[in-house]
């Protein structure tokens, strides 16, 4: 997921989609314990999208904070 596709999302999108990637990580880390994962980079793609949804959603809250005080 490029940063470009989760800018031209809702808010209410992004939260959406934030909430099944954390699940998604969930599973895969408990396949990972009990030894049925076999793509482990999975893992590292699933946290980096979570930190980017994070970022993304934290620039947009500030730049509607800025709007209003403008």
């Amino acid at each position: 997921m490029n940063a470009t596709e989760i800018r031209q999302m809702s808010v209410e999108q992004i939260h959406s989609k934030l909430s099944d990637t954390r699940e998604e990580l969930m599973k895969l880390r408990f396949q990972q314990v009990t030894g049925q994962l076999t793509d482990t980079s999975r893992l590292r793609a699933l946290r980096r999208d979570i930190a980017r949804l994070e970022t993304i959603l934290n620039e947009m809250s500030r730049a509607a904070v800025e709007e209003g005080e403008a």
